[in-house]
């Protein structure tokens, strides 16, 4: 099966934060398929760099890339036309604007992938299409 990993789950894999036994059931799994969003990377990146959260000693903005690819085991899903397409048809949800949120539940719509999250505002998503698994 394929998951996508939203920025919340990789932060906290990044900082040793919570993460439940399902999730790490799901990326443990060899069978299972985990993609990060590109727009992920590019969050955690601004993250680090803005010292917003300290990653665990071997993850940098720099190793980003290394760390989801290999220790993590994750294909990165890059950001296409398709799903700014789908962006485009999403509805504001009360009180959720982020873009980079939003942004990646479309990718998750688009590609018909569970979106694996923290965010207890990714529910409202589920009337569009959102297949959506909770962290917590």
């Amino acid at each position: 099966m394929r998951y996508l990993i939203d920025t919340a789950v990789l932060v906290d894999i990044a900082t040793e934060d919570y993460v439940s036994n399902k999730v790490w059931s799901i990326v443990d799994d060899y069978e299972n398929i985990t993609y990060v969003s590109s727009e992920s990377i590019k969050e955690f990146i601004h993250l680090v760099q803005n010292k917003r959260i300290i990653p665990k000693k071997n993850v940098s903005a720099l190793n980003i890339f290394d760390f989801v690819e290999n220790e993590l085991g994750c294909t990165i899903k890059y950001v296409e036309k398709s799903h700014l397409q789908t962006l485009a048809k999403l509805d504001l949800v009360e009180k959720h604007n982020d873009p980079s949120d939003r942004l990646i539940i479309a990718q998750a719509i688009t590609e018909k992938i569970p979106l694996i999250s923290s965010d207890t505002k990714f529910p409202a998503y589920v009337k569009y299409g959102l297949d959506f698994i909770s962290n917590r």
